[in-house]
């Protein structure tokens, strides 16, 4: 994700400083304008990338370190600036559950996996909103760090979802299911300014025919603001047969989880206790880095990103790359 230019009073203080502390940028800035100072300008482009990694085994590797990796951008090797290895840190998260027609078969499965996920992966420092969607985004609950508090807003919304707020401008939307929007404004309102880890867990079947963006803008705005986007996908299927708005929902969450470094999840083949302790793991045991990239130009072009881990048999799931915006 690209920072814009700023004035700084020292050009290697920024350097090691910008990466966690934003904040001690501006305070620089300022003491350099208090001080009568002239300032030296730079353009501070760092990208960060969240990754995690497996061995053969599936296994989550949580020991590796800055000189067992290598960074690729659009195939020219990077130089990594940062690197921290994180495990047990709090989570900053959204749990996004599609209520339009096509899920009502599925909404006891939806509150009961919601219930296994809160008591089972939620830790005493995490924070969880919960936004439930057909044609309008409605958040049920801010963050919390409250389970029980998390499902008796739920059911407040299952008896009667009108009453609460709507995330994002009010739109005039005709049909039901406004799939891409309930990710784009999760994000762009409610995750992208919190710190920590952060991730998305979306309940669909991934079809939509009323958002105002579309899928390459949801996944833009998960790249741009390193967040995790997880898909968990319940299907309606006719006569026992998935038909062609089936596989294209289908493709859709693959394609939105794959980029932004997230995982696509089948709750109808996969214990709904073993693949939130999959992402609970894989969110708390795992890697950022950054970079300033060789090619500085903001030419609005996608650059892929790709992590290669020196050593065998180990494979990194990351975000496939960013917007030069």
């Amino acid at each position: 994700m690209e920072a814009p230019n700023v004035s700084i009073y020292s050009l290697s203080m920024i350097r090691r400083k910008a990466v966690r502390r934003p904040i001690l940028v501006l305070l620089l800035l300022t003491a350099a304008i208090c001080l009568g100072e002239e300032p030296i300008r730079v353009n501070v482009k760092l990208v960060n990338v969240a990754f995690s990694a497996r061995d053969s085994r599936g296994a989550l590797v949580n020991s590796l370190t800055k000189d067992d990796v290598e960074v690729f951008e659009d195939a020219v090797p990077q130089k990594v600036s940062f690197f921290a290895r994180s495990v047990d840190v709090p989570l900053t998260l959204g749990l996004i559950v599609d209520f339009s027609g096509s899920q009502d078969q599925f909404s006891k499965q939806h509150q009961h996996d919601l219930e296994v996920f809160l008591k089972d992966v939620l830790g005493p420092k995490d924070r969880v909103f919960l936004l439930c969607f057909g044609n309008h985004l409605r958040l049920v609950s801010d963050f919390s760090q409250s389970g029980p508090e998390l499902m008796d807003r739920l059911k407040l919304y299952q008896h009667n979802g009108q009453h609460f707020p709507e995330l994002g401008p009010k739109q005039d939307r005709e049909l039901g299911t406004a799939f891409y929007d309930s990710i784009y404004y999760s994000i762009t309102e409610k995750v992208a300014g919190e710190n920590g880890r952060r991730a998305l867990l979306v309940f669909s079947d991934g079809e939509d025919n009323s958002s105002s963006h579309d899928m390459m803008t949801a996944i833009e705005a998960a790249q741009a603001a390193n967040v995790l986007v997880y898909t968990i996908r319940y299907t309606e299927r006719k006569h026992g047969q998935l038909t062609a708005r089936n596989q294209y929902g289908i493709r859709v969450m693959d394609r939105i989880s794959k980029e932004t470094g997230g995982q696509a999840i089948d709750a109808e083949t996969t214990d709904p206790k073993t693949y939130f302790q999959q992402i609970a793991e894989e969110l708390r045991t795992s890697y950022e880095l950054a970079y300033y990239p060789t090619n500085s130009i903001a030419d609005d072009t996608f650059r892929k990103i790709v992590i290669r881990p020196k050593q065998p048999g180990l494979t990194v799931r990351s975000k496939a790359g960013y917007f030069s915006r």
